[in-house]
């Protein structure tokens, strides 16, 4: 099982890994990147089953945490600053909690270290059940899944990873692969942990993934946390307001470095 991701690095400074979350690739927090270039060298990363990075079977927390890990050694730093948003928010935390050492700081983007119910199964039905055979362009993709209950601006991500084949079309992300995983994605295995270094948790006030119930867990795993909400946010933050989101995140980097950035 290969655990290179693929990834593209800019800027110079403290390193930054930036993780996104399930579906999507390493495009999705660009925005967010090219507000840190200008103080900090941003590594933007697929993760496994994702984009060009490797296809594995089965993936877990600990797995990619350690691909994470592997991905510092690759870069040459001892530590670096990790955010994520959603199931990139966990492989961030489960990182930090498995691997302090390496972590300077993490920021998880509308995510708790808690398991949470099953909610993708009618995505993972639309996308299975679409043909790949050449019998249908984007334009019948698109139909199909939203005929099937997904909706246009979630359809329209999820098509980002369809992709012309010598034959018909496939999926850029590995799908066998998620499923199988599905239950390790939702898990959260990590409970009598803990990462004491500096920790910021992003909400979007219209989203249901961090709510006051996910309080505790959150401070008993990450107890020198700063807990931020977004209002007209969903779980989109970083796409839905993406002005107040980089800042929030730019000045909590800044922050640990008061004599760098004042």
């Amino acid at each position: 099982m290969s655990t290179q991701l693929n990834y593209q690095t800019h800027g110079v400074g403290e390193d930054v890994i930036l993780v996104h979350g399930l579906f999507g690739d390493l495009d999705n927090l660009k925005a967010l990147a090219q507000t840190l270039e200008s103080d900090y060298r941003v590594t933007r990363v697929d993760v496994p089953n994702h984009g060009q990075s490797p296809h594995w079977d089965k993936m877990d927390y600990p797995s990619l945490a350690a691909s994470l890990v592997a991905l510092l050694d690759e870069l040459g730093t001892t530590k670096a600053h990790l955010i994520g948003h959603s199931m990139g928010g966990k492989i961030v935390l489960a990182t930090a909690l498995l691997h302090p050492e390496r972590v300077s700081s993490v920021v998880a983007a509308d995510i708790a270290p808690v398991p949470y119910a099953p909610r993708h199964q009618r995505v993972f039905a639309a996308l299975t059940s679409l043909p790949l055979d050449g019998s249908i362009d984007r334009k019948d993709a698109l139909n199909h899944l939203l005929a099937r209950g997904v909706d246009e601006a979630t359809s329209q991500f999820l098509l980002k990873s369809f992709r012309r084949a010598e034959t018909g079309f496939s999926w850029r992300m590995n799908l066998n692969g998620l499923i199988a995983s599905y239950d390790e994605i939702i898990g959260w295995p990590f409970n009598h942990r803990h990462y004491s270094g500096p920790t910021l948790f992003i909400r979007g006030d219209e989203s249901d993934y961090v709510t006051a119930s996910h309080k505790d867990a959150i401070l008993s795993q990450f107890p020198k946390v700063q807990l931020k909400s977004i209002g007209g946010a969903g779980h989109w933050l970083h796409a839905q307001k993406p002005g107040i989101f980089n800042r929030l995140v730019k000045n909590f980097l800044d922050s640990q470095h008061p004599e760098l950035h004042g």
